[in-house]
């Protein structure tokens, strides 16, 4: 059976979008690691499948795997393709988006991007989670040039180190065993984040079940969202990542609001025997 696709991307953070709303896709860990496989499949950071929504008030219900063949709760880079889809195939330029960890406001923005509320930032240890009571503003973790993150859930669990230079970071050695500490039951995102100025921050990040990928939503909101509880900068910035920049502000009521830019890389089909 011949399964469309659209290969799209988020500043880089590149996803396999199958619209499944009118065909059922028998998904498994195995198959969604093969369609992201770079060399012998279609490659991605992540594969985005759109499903007939479960609430009465959403568009589509997203489900996200990670190129590890995991399914995880949040991506907002995903989240704003998925809505410029639904936006141009409706005629409007708003739509709501369903995910397992709730529902996604996503509106049109200038210059063709695309804003999305990636709701309430959620900082308790027992969100992130942690597998023990913790001070969220300070987790005590040291490994290498890294120390002391602090800890934020964004639909997913993140830890964001502040250091002097991003670039020197050596992210691609320390990402793998921060991602798998102890402290974090269900793994973590790792970012690396140095501030610029009270309106800009430069950020990389290790993506759990990915690795080093060109940008990250979620990752962005997360390093903001620490960042002002550090009163390090303002609650609106820039975060520059290795893609390009995304637009994050932290609203008083505890949302955080992501816009960005989407792109469609190409579209084709694939043979889900063969994939299989």
């Amino acid at each position: 059976m011949a399964i469309a696709f659209r290969k799209m991307h988020g500043l880089g953070n590149d996803f396999v979008v199958i619209d499944a709303r009118d065909q059922s896709l028998a998904l498994d860990d195995g198959l969604a690691r093969r369609i992201a496989d770079r060399r012998t499949g279609i490659g991605c950071d992540q594969l985005i499948v759109i499903e007939p929504p479960r609430a009465g008030l959403a568009d589509a219900f997203m489900r996200i795997r990670n190129a590890d063949g995991g399914e995880v709760e949040a991506c907002g880079n995903a989240a704003r393709c998925v809505a410029s889809l639904l936006m141009a195939e409706k005629g409007r330029d708003h739509a709501v988006i369903e995910t397992v960890v709730g529902l996604l406001d996503a509106e049109a923005a200038a210059d063709g991007r695309v804003a999305v509320d990636m709701g309430p930032a959620k900082l308790d240890w027992r969100d992130i989670p942690l597998a023990e009571p913790k001070d969220t503003l300070h987790l005590g973790i040291h490994l290498g040039q890294l120390s002391d993150p602090v800890g934020v859930n964004m639909g997913n669990p993140h830890a964001v180190f502040f250091v002097a230079d991003a670039e020197a970071v050596d992210l691609a050695a320390l990402g793998p065993p921060l991602e798998r500490h102890k402290l974090f039951p269900a793994r973590a995102n790792i970012e690396v984040a140095q501030v610029k100025s009270p309106t800009e921050i430069r950020m990389r990040v290790w993506e759990r079940g990915v690795g080093i990928t060109r940008a990250c939503g979620t990752g962005a909101c997360a390093t903001l969202v620490a960042a002002v509880r550090r009163g390090l900068v303002e609650r609106r910035v820039i975060v520059v990542l290795d893609g390009g920049a995304l637009e994050i502000e932290w609203l008083k009521d505890g949302h955080v609001i992501m816009t960005g830019p989407v792109a469609t890389a190409f579209t084709g089909t694939f043979d889900i025997q063969h994939a299989a």
